[in-house]
């Protein structure tokens, strides 16, 4: 049997801090929501009546005109149940509104709440300022699911690859954004999917080759004896090779390392993106860089490098934002290290993990490299590596061409 109940919309706000309220339609443990074009301040609503508070001006008016669409509500989901017991949540909603009032951008806002309560926070930055150049681009802050079509998408893609300018793998990241929120509102909150966009014969995302070029070792060499660096130049380098002798830790945990990670010689660290635990041993190259550290004022801190030391690391989001800017500034002074050192390939932080597959190339067993790279499925390694796996393809190539 269908429930419906009043609550507070707090996944959206007004500029005026003012939430919506919304009618919330359960069956079977799926809800959806229809709004009622009212808003109020969360300090004006009693969540357990489900009803502005005596103390809002307006409240006699507005709980009045609550209850009455509840009535509404109600009498329709009955009337509807006593027909067909079986009918969706989605039917039941529609028939109560005359259409279906939950959007795109409203699943979106669930979605974004949803990130952040799992503390994704760099997931929830990405996420948002891609929903907030497809808004842009439609022009306008809502839009059913009815108009997310095959039409509309590929409009987008277009715009995303001849006005915006972004590359292609970056264009697919948006669309896989908009798949994600619409297969989420259909699981969440049983959104019709008789228009679904996604799928053969209609919007089929592929993921283009991308090119994964890293150093060799005679470029990694001029960047271990580089001379006449700035002390911030050279922070950025030692970073760099730290996360290089490391088989390329990402960026985000090297900034963060601490002397308690390192024990009789090896390195134990858990990982940012999937929480592993890892253990390596400490490379001679690496023991240099970390003794200049050692050395250094301010090493009490318990963090090897300087760049968090006035960070609170125990608020995550603070912390995000800070790596955020930190590998920011870490790029831009490598950059400006490539050009000293007269390199012809761009040099970031993101491709010391590249350097790495490219020296190793078919030297290591995979199996090897599955562990150093801490890949949960070696068919992820297989990819990555074969990006750097060139000596079968260039004998064979010698052996039609060498005559």
């Amino acid at each position: 049997m269908a429930t419906v109940k009043i609550l507070l919309w707090k996944h959206d706000r007004k500029s005026d801090g003012r939430h919506p309220i919304a009618l919330r339609v359960t069956k079977d443990r799926k809800s959806k929501y229809i709004f009622t074009g009212e808003y109020i301040l969360e300090k004006d609503w009693d969540v357990q009546k489900g009803l502005a508070k005596k103390s809002y001006p307006s409240s006699v008016r507005l709980n009045n005109l609550l209850l009455k669409k509840l009535t509404e509500a109600h009498d329709v989901a009955l009337e509807i149940e006593a027909k067909n017991k079986n009918q969706s949540v989605a039917i039941i909603t529609k028939k109560i509104t005359g259409t279906d009032q939950f959007n795109f951008f409203q699943a979106s806002e669930v979605f974004l709440s949803n990130l952040l309560k799992r503390k994704k926070y760099d997931q929830h930055y990405n996420q948002s300022l891609r929903l907030n150049v497809f808004k842009t681009y439609l022009g306008k802050k809502t839009l059913s699911f009815t108009e997310l079509s095959v039409t509309l998408i590929k409009g987008f893609e277009t715009y995303l690859l001849h006005e915006r300018k972004v590359a292609q793998r970056t264009a697919v990241n948006y669309l896989i954004l908009l798949r994600t929120i619409y297969n989420f509102a259909r699981k969440e909150f049983d959104v019709d999917a008789t228009n679904y966009p996604f799928g053969k014969g209609k919007i089929q995302i592929k993921f283009p080759e991308t090119e994964k070029i890293g150093l060799s070792k005679e470029e990694v060499q001029l960047l271990e004896t580089a001379q006449d660096l700035t002390p911030a130049q050279q922070h950025a380098v030692n970073v760099w090779l730290i996360s290089f002798y490391f088989a390329g830790v990402r960026v985000g945990d090297v900034v963060q390392l601490k002397w308690s990670d390192f024990k009789d010689g090896r390195l134990y660290y858990r990982m940012g993106k999937n929480q592993k635990l890892v253990s390596l041993a400490i490379p001679n190259k690496a023991q240099k860089i970390l003794r200049f550290y050692k050395e250094q004022k301010g090493h009490e801190s318990g963090l090897v490098f300087p760049f968090l030391m006035e960070t609170n690391l125990k608020n995550e989001k603070q912390l995000s934002i800070r790596i955020k800017t930190i590998t920011r500034n870490l790029n831009r002074r490598l950059e400006i290290v490539a050009d000293k050192l007269k390199m012809d390939k761009k040099l970031s932080m993101h491709i010391a993990r590249h350097s790495f597959g490219n020296i190793s190339g078919d030297k290591i067993p995979i199996q090897m490299l599955q562990k150093l790279y801490r890949h949960s499925s070696i068919t992820t390694t297989v990819n990555y590596q074969q990006n750097f796996m060139h000596k079968e393809t260039d004998d064979a190539l010698e052996k039609v061409i060498g005559f």
